[in-house]
């Protein structure tokens, strides 16, 4: 008869008695997300401050995001398996550690490149430090109520830090400087690693310890290949039709399909293709794919569109999303009521129209458009649809998944929403670019009217990010309606946590 088994494989005592500092390890896991949290917003609030700073063009800028977005999702699935194999203690705390020092390393960044590599680092151990710290909380709380609590715990400070950080954002930037946007992590990460070595236990995943090391070269050069590509055609002497263009994304292309290849083949693949072919779950994760991709680049833009067109200060554009994070903070718990008595079809395509129809209104701001009259409405009636989104795609993530593939289908719907977030804000900053210079290039007959045309040009830009974000939005809704047919029944009580 063999030993009752953790909820990570580990084998437990029967009987054991619970972790005494259960808690005080959950604390330390909650200020390390927290950290992570507030990593994306602020940093979304800093992103023109930083761009005037270094002298960023408009076709680079979104590195600052993609950097990090496309290390974090394209290692995500690695690092969970670091995580299970070399000690998820271990792990947790090197990706403190390392976080850290990425984030002072962006803050002292005399030019983009160090910023921008700075950031990809960031992410790299962004993609240590997360999966390891849903781990821990895991394998810490075994005790089904108390697991609830502690990922209730995670979910909050997961909502309620994003909305946090936008005004901190604001704060750093505007009274200090884009940099210290960066530099607030260092001392949360060392305080936190520090008070991991006393309340957090180590534990390992049994079973293979070997590593997909083939699988996740070809998939992270795949995806950096995607976006490069996408930036080259940003370029003003470059576009869509050039060679260095086209050979970007023809690489990519086969370098993604040789990865899809090789996992199929592969003994322990980083990616098991049978986690992403079921119906369900895939539709769920090409929902969180193209939801990444909208979202993503919709925040990038209307931050542009708030400091540089309206002329908000950071502090002030910090309040103006925060009405965003609150919607969705307010209608998670609705929609986790309906979940059960409706199921997750409905709640999704219903999200899904509201998140376009926001996005659409979007389409319609001006030079001199209110705030109140475009921005805010399409930021409550978007937090609406993507609560409404994110709560049952999460659970759909894990219709008909055993409990030895729980973790990676928790781990691939987060790589799904960053790799998302990264190919979308490197599509749509190509079309935002090109249009900028389309405009400028077809309306500036008198030097005298430049500025002018510049602020038309802009708006122009904005108008073609945002309509094409909502058809990236229209994407999902088209995957969640063919391919999502699970019942309330078939939805697990717990659903997947994101990152």
């Amino acid at each position: 008869m063999t030993a009752p088994q953790g909820p990570a494989g580990e084998h437990v005592a029967a009987g054991a008695a619970p972790d005494p500092t259960r808690w005080k390890a959950l604390g330390v896991i909650a200020v390390a997300q927290l950290m992570v949290v507030l990593d994306a917003s602020i940093v979304n609030i800093a992103i023109p401050s930083a761009r005037d700073d270094l002298g960023i063009s408009n076709a680079n800028v979104q590195w600052i995001v993609t950097a990090y977005t496309l290390a974090f999702g394209g290692l995500l699935l690695l690092g969970g398996r670091i995580a299970d194999f070399t000690g998820r203690k271990k792990t947790f705390v090197i990706g403190l550690l390392g976080f850290a020092f990425a984030s002072g390393l962006g803050g002292i960044a005399p030019n983009q490149e160090l910023l921008f590599a700075a950031r990809a680092l960031q992410g790299a151990f962004g993609a240590l430090l997360a999966p390891a710290a849903l781990s821990i909380i895991t394998v810490t709380f075994t005790e089904p109520k108390e697991r609830a609590k502690a990922f209730g715990v995670f979910g909050a400070i997961s909502g309620g830090g994003a909305a946090i950080g936008l005004i901190l954002g604001g704060v750093l930037t505007e009274y200090f400087s884009w940099r210290w946007c960066l530099g607030v992590n260092v001392p949360i990460a060392v305080l936190a690693a520090l008070a991991a070595i006393p309340y957090v236990h180590e534990s390992r995943a049994p079973g293979d310890r070997s590593y997909d090391i083939p699988g996740t070269v070809l998939a992270t050069l795949g995806l950096v290949t995607l976006v490069y590509g996408f930036t080259e055609a940003a370029k003003e002497d470059v576009g869509w039709t050039a060679g260095s263009t086209i050979t970007f994304l023809t690489v990519a292309v086969l370098l993604l399909v040789a990865f899809v290849a090789y996992e199929a083949r592969a003994k322990n693949p980083l990616l098991p293709l049978r986690v992403v072919l079921d119906r369900n779950r895939g539709g769920a994760y090409l929902v969180f794919l193209f939801v990444g991709a909208g979202l993503f680049a919709m925040f990038l833009f209307l931050t542009f569109y708030l400091q540089q067109t309206l002329g908000y200060s950071p502090l002030k554009s910090g309040f103006a999303f925060l009405p965003f994070s609150l919607g969705i903070i307010a209608t998670a718990g609705i929609a986790a009521q309906l979940l059960p008595r409706i199921g997750p079809r409905p709640l999704l395509l219903v999200g899904l129209v509201l998140a376009i129809a926001g996005m659409l209104w979007l389409t319609q701001v001006t030079r001199d458009t209110s705030y109140w009259t475009h921005v805010l409405p399409s930021e409550i009636v978007m937090s609406v649809g993507m609560a409404l989104v994110f709560i049952p795609a999460s659970s759909v993530a894990l219709v008909g998944v055993g409990g030895h593939d729980a973790g990676i289908a928790s781990a691939v719907l987060n790589t799904a929403q960053q790799i998302g977030g990264s190919l979308g804000t490197a599509l749509l900053n190509t079309l935002y670019a090109s249009a900028i210079t389309s405009y400028i290039a077809d309306n500036l007959r008198d030097p005298q009217q430049a500025a002018a045309v510049q602020g038309e040009a802009l708006i122009r830009g904005y108008h073609v990010a945002f309509f094409w974000g909502s058809m990236l939005l229209l994407c999902g809704l088209v995957a969640a309606a063919l391919l999502i047919n699970a019942r309330r029944e078939d939805v697990p009580a717990e659903g997947a946590v994101a990152v």
